[in-house]
């Protein structure tokens, strides 16, 4: 019910005692899933689970700014989002021994993770940012993500001092079984942003939320 994980090549195995989102490769490519707390494990915060009518089930219409000038190569290091009160850092993660992606501590709730091997913010492509909803000990940095609307600008500060400013096309909710690998990972023609982290249903046996939110954004002027 976090974090995400990665991965390109086949599908990796990792645990935690809570629940995260885990973006692993599987023969069909990307996709994302959520592993278990434990099957008797404490429940989370219902308003997880409660999504706006506003966030639909197939992928928003995409749009690009011509006017936006693609940026260079620079790390991503700060995730800010008034809309939603997000203000947070964002650490680099990398791949881990069975070829997943590192996920951020799960303790800090106030951290997003980019995953270094795809796309920076502002460069041509999907740059994907990845954040935990909540954890058995509170909400985290992306529990508001699917309260974001059409137009709600989002600002990635990078190393390099400068700042890349995305506005949201729009969200969706996808079931971890029809994950919308293209979409999230596919190659772009310009420079986008996908935010993604878990929700909708919780299924307590299990100890995962069923669904992901992703917000699909493209870079600004």
């Amino acid at each position: 019910m976090y974090l995400a994980r990665h991965r390109r090549k086949p599908l990796g195995r990792w645990a935690l005692l809570t629940a995260l989102v885990a973006t692993a490769a599987c023969a069909g490519g990307l996709t994302i899933m959520a592993l278990a707390l434990t099957s008797h494990g404490p429940v989370p915060d219902h308003a997880a689970s409660v999504i706006p009518a506003s966030v639909k089930t197939s992928v928003p219409k995409l749009t690009s700014d011509r006017r936006a000038r693609v940026l260079k190569r620079s790390m991503p290091t700060r995730l800010r989002i008034p809309a939603i009160g997000v203000n947070a850092p964002v650490m680099q993660l990398g791949l881990a021994a069975d070829g997943t992606v590192e996920v951020p501590p799960l303790a800090e709730h106030n951290l997003t993770g980019w995953y270094k091997y795809g796309p920076a913010p502002g460069q041509r492509g999907a740059s994907v940012i990845l954040g935990h909803v909540d954890s058995v000990t509170g909400v985290s940095v992306f529990f508001k993500l699917k309260d974001l609307h059409k137009g709600d600008r989002i600002y990635v500060t990078l190393a390099d001092g400068k700042t890349a400013v995305f506005q949201v096309d729009g969200l969706q909710k996808a079931a971890k079984t029809t994950f919308p690998t293209e979409a999230v990972y596919g190659t772009l023609s310009y420079p986008g942003l996908r935010l993604v982290t878990c929700g909708g249903s919780f299924d307590q046996a299990t100890g995962h939320y069923e669904d992901n939110i992703i917000v699909y954004a493209h870079l600004t002027s």
